[in-house]
């Protein structure tokens, strides 16, 4: 508390808050701006401490008040506006991908699969079907994309229906369209 009590102490409040700014920085991402309202209120009682002359004790209620108060006002303010941003889908990787029609990879059994996009694969929840039925992705919310049946042209469900029917792993399904390759190549 005598640190509280010197002739410079504002300046204390400041290396506080530079501190505090400097650990804002370097925990960028992870917390997300908890240590800027601190840093942000130790300045301003920086400022207020080199005005008035005042007890080591309220000083440490101002600055507790002032934290909480802007963490609270900031957080009420980001929710009636919040931030726009130039790539939406920026660290929310299945969000992209809803609305889009894929083929199932491993067919869905009890409500669990996987389907294949572009290099990687990813599990899905959705209605139980083979390997090779179009699944249309309707939502990304946790860590398996949910998907439902995608409606099919007649000619394209006929076609997949032929190669993919008794078709239920990767194997099996390879082997179908090998085999088609090679009947539709002898024409």
């Amino acid at each position: 508390m005598e640190l509280l009590q010197s002739e410079h102490v504002y300046l204390y409040w400041w290396m506080l808050a530079a501190c505090l700014l400097l650990l804002e920085f370097l925990a960028i991402g992870t917390i997300g701006s908890f240590f800027l309202w601190p840093a942000i209120a130790a300045a301003i009682m920086g400022l207020i401490v080199h005005s008035y002359t005042i007890e080591p004790q309220h000083q440490i209620l101002i600055l507790a008040t002032v934290s909480v108060l802007s963490v609270v006002l900031w957080r009420a303010y980001l929710r009636r506006s919040p931030l726009k941003s130039d790539q939406p889908f920026l660290n929310l990787r299945g969000a992209e991908l809803v609305g889009r029609i894929y083929p199932v990879s491993d067919a869905i059994v009890d409500g669990l699969g996987r389907i294949d996009v572009a290099d990687g694969s990813w599990r899905v929840e959705g209605q139980d079907c083979p390997v090779g039925t179009r699944v249309r992705v309707i939502d990304s919310g946790t860590a398996r994309l949910q998907v439902e049946l995608a409606e099919l042209a007649d000619e394209e469900e006929t076609f997949i229906n032929r190669i993919v029917g008794p078709a239920t792993n990767r194997k099996k399904f390879s082997a179908a369209v090998r085999h088609e390759a090679r009947v539709e190549s002898d024409y």
